[in-house]
């Protein structure tokens, strides 16, 4: 019965993290006809409305008070929430979706290097060395193997650098927030970056760093707005957050590295042939991920006192993999 229960709950983490790789390809389409900024920007415009409604529906309008913590609000939908979709957007501009993806991937050991840089908790040994390996994967498969190919890493891949310590910054954050619901800091965040994005947006439109959509682009991308909106920023993200509840987040965090799969698998449907030495880089990459994840499981010490209460998990909201991607 116990098996039954928990491989119904696994559906949740899987269905986000299918929808999350196959939303980078659907992206890249969008781009040939509204710009990074602005097909960001209104996406989460739309994302926000719904988020909103749905933290009115159940949990009532005193949810969306900031309860005095405004700036910490502030600062990490600005540099998280909103650094780390634009510059995903717009390294997605000069990289194909399955090397943004692998990036992405790395999101969870990069969280812990953060933290390590600003509360000196230091990771284990055998963490920063699979990270070295994980992001020698990355190289793999950008490079194809080749060291002719390190320019490919450009200005795409400085880009979703910037984009992976921004959320993991955003990521550290959340453990200061743990009295609010995933839902509640998620949507107040979200609000933060979104007017954030919206005010990049109008900057650079107005300096002529990109152009004001016209309303027949806007409408040729709607299909993949409509799900990079829905199944990317609404149905993915609260699907996950069930998922770890109910499995917890150490077991969630091993469907993190089913994104970069995920999108590989769907860029060859579309007819990319990729070379031996990507998919041994993209392995190399997926391994190394899985293998960190279960490092940084930590063992609950038995307690000598009876459990009477259930316990919820604390650390869903401190952990990398538990609001990546939101």
């Amino acid at each position: 019965m116990e098996l039954a229960l928990r491989s119904r709950a696994a559906a949740y983490p899987l269905l986000a993290v299918l929808g999350w790789g196959v939303m980078f390809p659907i992206l890249a389409s969008a781009l040939t006809r509204v710009d990074p900024l602005n097909l960001t920007t209104i996406r989460y415009l739309l994302a926000v409305l719904i988020l909103v409604a749905i933290l009115l529906l159940r949990e009532g309008s005193a949810a969306l008070q900031l309860g005095g913590r405004g700036v910490e609000v502030v600062v990490l939908g600005v540099v998280g929430f909103a650094g780390f979709n634009l510059l995903t957007s717009l390294a997605l501009a000069h990289a194909a979706p399955q090397q943004i993806a692998l990036f992405v991937a790395t999101t969870p050991v990069i969280t812990q290097l953060v933290r390590w840089a600003r509360d000196g908790v230091r990771p284990k040994p055998l963490l920063l060395a699979l990270s070295l390996v994980a992001l020698l994967g990355v190289g793999l498969v950008i490079t194809r193997g080749s060291l002719a190919g390190l320019g490919q890493f450009g200005l795409g891949g400085v880009m979703m650098i910037g984009a992976v310590v921004g959320w993991g910054i955003y990521t550290h954050g959340a453990s200061r927030f743990g009295e609010w619901s995933p839902l509640r800091f998620t949507t107040l965040t979200a609000l933060a970056g979104t007017a954030a994005m919206l005010a990049a947006s109008i900057v650079a439109d107005a300096v002529g760093w990109q152009h004001a959509p016209a309303v027949g682009d806007v409408v040729a991308v709607a299909p993949q707005v409509a799900y990079a909106t829905i199944g990317g920023a609404v149905i993915a993200v609260l699907a996950w957050n069930t998922g770890v509840q109910r499995l917890g987040s150490a077991n969630a965090a091993l469907f993190m590295n089913l994104v970069p799969v995920t999108t590989f698998v769907v860029q060859i449907t579309r007819g990319y042939r990729p070379e031996p030495v990507e998919l041994v880089g993209a392995a190399i990459t997926i391994a190394a991920l899985v293998a960190a994840n279960l490092a940084m499981r930590t063992r609950p010490r038995p307690s000598p006192l009876p459990r009477t209460t259930a316990v919820t998990d604390p650390i869903a909201v401190i952990d990398p993999a538990a609001v990546s991607i939101r």
